[in-house]
């Protein structure tokens, strides 16, 4: 079991492969309920990436009834709006099927992006 703070710095350690750590971490996080793993703030490293992961920590926040850490607030938004697929396609369909979480840091994903069988 990570924490948000050594997730992050997984997820940065090897960027062609983040998403394994931040999904581990979800499941992580949804399977223990420990709020002692989102107590300490993440080093920024890329704009981007760290608004989705604060996205990510909110909607999980939100899901579990979880109350959020303060530190969360001074994440900002992506710079620019940021197509977690990449993929031209998608484009559209992920504005209109973005969560509030995310659209408010200008993340941009699927509705089921957390979904984890």
């Amino acid at each position: 079991m990570n924490t948000a703070r050594e997730t992050r710095r997984i997820m940065n350690s090897d960027p062609k492969w983040w998403r394994t750590p931040l999904m581990d971490f979800v499941d992580d996080f949804r399977y223990y309920k420990d709020a002692a793993m989102i107590a300490e703030p993440f080093e920024l490293f890329d704009g981007k990436k760290d608004a989705l992961f604060a996205s990510v920590i909110e909607t999980l926040c939100d899901e579990m009834g979880i109350a959020m850490p303060d530190w969360l607030d001074s994440i900002p938004a992506a710079y620019e709006p940021y197509f977690v697929s990449e993929l031209e396609s998608l484009k559209a369909i992920t504005i209109v099927e973005t969560p509030a979480r995310f659209r408010s840091r200008k993340v941009f994903v699927g509705r089921d992006f957390l979904f984890r069988v």
